[in-house]
């Protein structure tokens, strides 16, 4: 019982990482259905690092495009736009690499709460059905015509993520049509820039907890392993499903879904859950 748990709790961070719903407000209430038998500070560490499966998924799918160190002849030419792309990811990165490592635990201590997630999941469920209601003509249809202003714009927008239920993918895609991106640019772009934001952040739980004193059981790394593994395959299912979902629709389904969560988390937290 004990390791199915763990998988479905893998299941839920494999679909949620990607699509813009929000992993923590579906965590919240799977830590309240799905307690798992493991001291508090494995599991705040075990909801970070779990990240570590969806990451490998992007690198393993988008392998080809992300790798600069190609010796193949027929494809040096895409060398500097392979260099300018990590470039790019980089300056995205920047806004949330300072202020999470100054913010990082506060937001835990203050922000992790019902009231907070249901605010974000509706405000940003509403973000969404106001952006797609407008008629909007992208400007920017390819990831090469992706600008350094643009890049640092939506990291700035990643910052936001760091607010328990925004979610990181929504934050992203949200400031990504504000500034023009097609919706498969936008969705592709927020794949890329998880890789050095959700691999630092799970980097320094990881090191927090070691520091603190925290040791692994056999039980607690098999645990560790599984969820990241479930993660992995899950969320190559993810991944496909919204590069081929966002090609014929627009994300109003996801709106209307974070406001109908965010309506399920806020009365929990009214009914004591």
């Amino acid at each position: 019982m004990e390791y199915l748990k763990v998988i479905l709790y893998g299941v839920i961070e494999g679909i949620t990482e990607w699509l813009p719903i929000s992993s923590t407000g579906h965590l919240i209430l799977a830590e309240k259905l799905l307690a798992l038998p493991y001291p508090e500070e494995f599991l705040s560490m075990f909801r970070v690092v779990i990240q570590l499966g969806a990451i490998l998924a992007v690198v393993v799918l988008y392998f080809p495009r992300l790798w600069p160190f190609t010796t193949d002849p027929r494809h040096k030419y895409q060398r500097p736009a392979v260099w300018q792309l990590w470039f790019k990811i980089f300056a995205a990165t920047l806004p949330a690499l300072v202020l999470g490592l100054l913010l990082d635990d506060w937001l835990d201590a203050h922000l992790y709460n019902y009231i907070t997630v249901a605010a974000m999941l509706i405000l940003y469920g509403v973000f969404f059905i106001l952006i797609e209601n407008r008629r909007r003509r992208p400007t920017v249809r390819r990831l090469d015509q992706l600008t350094y202003k643009h890049a640092l714009i939506i990291g700035c927008w990643q910052v936001l993520a760091m607010i328990p239920g925004t979610s990181r993918s929504g934050a992203t895609i949200v400031g990504g049509l504000l500034l023009g991106l097609a919706r498969p640019v936008a969705a592709e772009f927020t794949f890329f820039l998880a890789i050095p934001v959700m691999a630092g952040a799970s980097g320094l739980k990881l090191v927090k907890y070691l520091a603190e004193g925290g040791r692994f059981s056999g039980g607690e790394v098999t645990a560790l392993a599984l969820g990241c593994a479930v993660a992995f395959v899950v969320s190559v299912a993810a991944i496909r499903f919204l590069v081929t979902f966002v090609q014929k629709h627009n994300f109003k389904v996801f709106g209307w879904y974070r406001i109908a969560l965010g309506a399920v988390v806020l009365a929990a937290a009214l009914l004591g859950f």
